[in-house]
């Protein structure tokens, strides 16, 4: 059908609405593509605190950092009574940690042999806290810790609050001081990840973690990777991804806070205890070395 001049004209007219609506809506606009504001403050506080301005503006640009409330609201729901530590003496589990011991003999030895700490109880850690390496966290520790320091700002805290599903939120008022001690605490394993990533020369968003941060074989948090984790293959790098790494640097750990060779069960139930802060755990780590020693 012939078209006549106002209709042609009002089919260009469209046409060209069209076609800017696609341009203004493209990824190339970067309207799409704009990541959110959420680590602004966050930014200028790490800047605030002695960081390289570039750096941080660089490294929180990257695409794969982002403020993650489904994640980190885990952290609030989580409870200790809730695992269960018995599986960890089973016969199955015990099998293998006698394997891990035969597997790793050389370097549990040489660590047993350098910082005086028990190799089933540098054992006994690891099969709790990662099955020995075979569970180390799908989490981008980054994104954790960083969604974590960024919930001063109160728009951000709710986020998270909404985040939890009703049945499992606590009380309000809880959450809120929970958040606040834990704000801080997150900013503080977050300088820690940035310095321990640089000085290992590890891309940060990379490295992947437990709901709350930790991180390798030995479940570290940030701030005891920088300060307590050692080269247990002489490599030249603190890896904790690997196993040699992460015994040495457990038994590091253990006798930093005060394991000697021979101490008293009452001792070691202290020194453990400051590995993970459950009665509960420590007990599962004795029981499962009594069960290695046979």
């Amino acid at each position: 059908m012939r078209l006549t001049l106002p209709s042609l004209h009002t089919k260009l007219i469209t046409f060209f609405i069209f076609i800017s609506f696609l341009i203004l809506s493209s990824p190339l606009s970067g309207h799409e593509t704009k990541k959110g504001n959420e680590f602004d403050k966050l930014i200028q506080q790490l800047i605030h605190d002695g960081f390289e301005k570039k750096k941080v503006e660089l490294l929180f640009s990257n695409k794969n950092i982002f403020f993650n409330p489904e994640g980190v609201s885990l952290f609030f729901v989580h409870t200790e009574s809730s695992l269960n530590y018995n599986q960890f003496t089973s016969k199955k589990s015990i099998k293998n940690a006698l394997k891990y011991l035969d597997a790793h003999k050389n370097a549990l030895d040489q660590a047993q042999k350098t910082y005086g700490v028990d190799k089933t109880i540098v054992t006994a850690i690891l099969l709790v806290e990662t099955r020995l390496g075979a569970y180390l966290g799908k989490r981008t520790v980054i994104n954790t810790l960083s969604t974590m320091a960024a919930l001063t700002d109160d728009t951000l805290r709710e986020r998270i609050w909404n985040s939890i599903p009703d049945k499992k939120k606590t009380e309000k008022e809880a959450f809120i001081k929970k958040v606040a001690k834990r704000s801080k605490w997150g900013y503080e394993e977050l300088k820690a990840l940035i310095k321990y990533s640089e000085q290992e020369k590890i891309a940060p968003e990379s490295i992947k973690g437990s709901y709350a941060g930790a991180l390798g074989i030995s479940q570290f948090m940030p701030s005891n990777a920088l300060k307590l984790a050692k080269d247990g293959n002489n490599d030249g790098k603190i890896d904790l991804f690997t196993h040699a790494d992460a015994i040495f640097s457990v038994a590091n750990y253990l006798k930093h806070h005060g394991w000697k060779p021979g101490i008293a069960r009452q001792k070691q139930h202290k020194v453990l205890f400051s590995y993970n802060h459950s009665n509960y755990y420590v007990d599962i780590l004795l029981k499962i070395s009594d069960k290695l020693k046979g």
